[in-house]
Formats: structure tokens, sequence, C-alpha cells
């Protein structure tokens, strides 16, 4: 049997036209903020001075006695932000509707409260270059990188697994800044120091693997563990696809290669410790995703070469798939 539902001609236009529109969203995105909040000119005794603003509070600098050519940076600053403006509202407004026609086409759909933190993320180049998705949100960017729902695996849960996959220690705590800035009532639950939590319970689980611990600064939050099975979401290609979420918006997914997603799902299903229904769920992902790369996804090919990468904890997940492949082929 197939392991996917293949896209109709419709979803996957679609989802063609989502992507390019979020990606000329998110350029446009980031070019709003690289601007100065604003750019005002003071009276301050007996002189005027022009003053980059760093925020609504009015907070902000000093950038001289106004003469000719802080009036020519404050004319040209006025003219770039009323045109970026506008670029910005399009833009929004194209995605918005690609979005809902994507979200009618009944793809798979990425939970509100997860768009929004990987929009920000992507906004403020984490999402990529320190962060990747983990867990059962991976599903759609799978679903999509294939071209077709996978049967055997459900694609939506109601917490978000992020992974810590930076190398280069950043200045601060960008995670949590991130969080702070989604939602301000996010806070670290005090008896699970890698979750925080915000106002209405939404739950956000910072990972992370021993090689990359030492990249995260000493202020960040949440606080993870490092799992050294973690170290197996780091290897091979990323997928990088663009979702529609329930609430008529979109965010891009950037999750690990599926097939050590796979293997480390069913690595899962196989440990005690873990809470039966979630080990019944591993199981269904790891097999349903290996499936489905076997199937439909040649691009990351399960040959000889990936086989001699696959760790001896990880060996007899391999062999039981091959065999009820085999059995079931």
């Amino acid at each position: 049997m197939e392991p996917i539902t293949p896209f109709s001609d419709e979803q996957l236009r679609a989802l063609v036209n989502l992507r390019q529109r979020y990606e000329v969203w998110l350029a446009a995105e980031r070019r709003q903020r690289a601007l100065p909040y604003d750019l005002r000119i003071k009276t301050v005794g007996s002189h005027r001075y022009l003053y980059e603003i760093a925020d609504r509070s009015g907070n902000g600098r000093s950038l001289g006695r106004l003469d000719d050519e802080k009036l020519r940076q404050h004319s040209a600053y006025r003219e770039e932000k009323k045109s970026q403006k506008a670029r910005l509202d399009a833009a929004r407004a194209a995605l918005r509707e690609a979005a809902l026609i994507a979200r009618a086409a009944r793809v798979p759909l990425l939970a509100s409260d997860a768009g929004e933190i990987l929009r920000e993320a992507d906004v403020r180049e984490l999402l990529g270059e320190s962060l990747l998705v983990a867990g059962t949100n991976c599903m759609i960017a799978y679903a999509q990188e294939a071209g077709g729902r996978i049967i055997e695996a459900t694609d939506e849960t109601q917490d978000f697994d992020l992974a810590w996959s930076g190398s280069a220690k950043p200045d601060g705590a960008p995670v949590w800044d991130m969080l702070k800035a989604v939602d301000p009532t996010f806070t670290v639950n005090s008896e699970r120091e890698f979750q925080a939590r915000n106002a209405s319970a939404y739950e956000v689980e910072l990972l992370v693997a021993p090689s990359r611990a030492g990249a995260l600064g000493s202020r960040e939050k949440p606080r993870p563990l490092p799992l050294p099975e973690q170290e197996w979401l780091l290897l091979g290609r990323p997928v990088v696809q663009v979702a529609a979420c329930r609430d008529g918006t979109a965010a891009r997914i950037i999750a690990p290669d599926p097939r050590w997603f796979a293997l480390h799902k069913l690595w899962l299903s196989a440990q005690a410790k873990r809470d039966p229904l979630k080990r019944r769920k591993d199981r269904a992902q790891g097999m349903a995703v290996l499936d489905t790369v076997a199937f439909v996804m040649p691009q990351f090919p399960l040959d000889a070469a990936f086989q001699r990468e696959i760790s001896k904890e990880l060996e007899a997940h391999w062999r039981e798939w091959n065999s009820q492949r085999a059995s079931s082929g």
C-alpha cells in the first residue's frame, strides 16, 4: 500500500504559491525591522537635533545637531519607511490570500501557535541557523516534501518542540527573547526547566544535543538537558517547507533529515520510560516516514552510504523496518 495520499494539482499549486509569497513577505519583514524605529527632530535648548528613536516610549540617542546632511538623512528615512510599509502591507495581503487558498485546498495545517513562533524565529534569523523544528510538527514538512499526506501518521500536536542546532554561542538569550516577543506571558516551568508555557497553557520545549549544548548562552531559557539521542537529528540534510496555519497565516518549517527523524522516533518508541501513548505515536510516525522516504523521496537515499552511518543503537530499528517492508511488499 502506498504510504501517502498524493496532493492534487490544486493543492500543489497552492503550496508553491504559498512558498513564493512567504519568501517575499519574509524579505519585506526583515527590511522593515532593519530600519530604525523612528527618526525625529528634537529641540533641546536653543538647538535642534536629529534623534534615532528605539521604541514607542521615545527612548533613543542623538545623531547630532541638525544640519543640511541630517535633514537629508531624515527626509530619506521618511521616504524609505513609507515605501517599505507599502511593500510590506502588499506582501502581507498576498501571503494571507495564499494561506487562505491553501487552507481551503485542505492541505495539512500547522497549529496557529506554532506558526506564530516559527515566523518570529524566521524573521530573527534563528530558524535553520540555530533552531530546528522537532517532534510531530515535522510531519507537515515531510508530507509536503513527499507531495502527499502521510497516511499512517498524525501531523498536529498541542505542544511544540524546538531543537537548538547552532554551533556558535550567540549574545544574550535569543530563544527566550523570541518567545517573549511572541507572547509576554511565557514563563519557564519550574518543574521542567526545558519547557516554557504561556497563559493559554501552550507548551514549548527546547531540546539540545550534547555537541551543541556549549553554544547555548548562560542566560538562555528554557534550559534543556543535553540528550545524546538529539545528535541523530543533526545528521543529513534538513527539509525546508512553508506550511499554511489553521488561522489563515503561514510559517516556514525547517525539520531534520526525515531518515534520521524516523529512526530517532523508532528508538524513542522502544524506551520503557516514555509515556506509552507517545511510544505508540512514535512508532507509527517512524515507520510511516521511512516508508514514505523509500517510496517517494529519492532525494533522501536509503543506500549503502546511509546505512554505514547508522549507529548500533539504531541498527535493530533499521532491521525491523526492513523486515516489515520485505514481508509486506
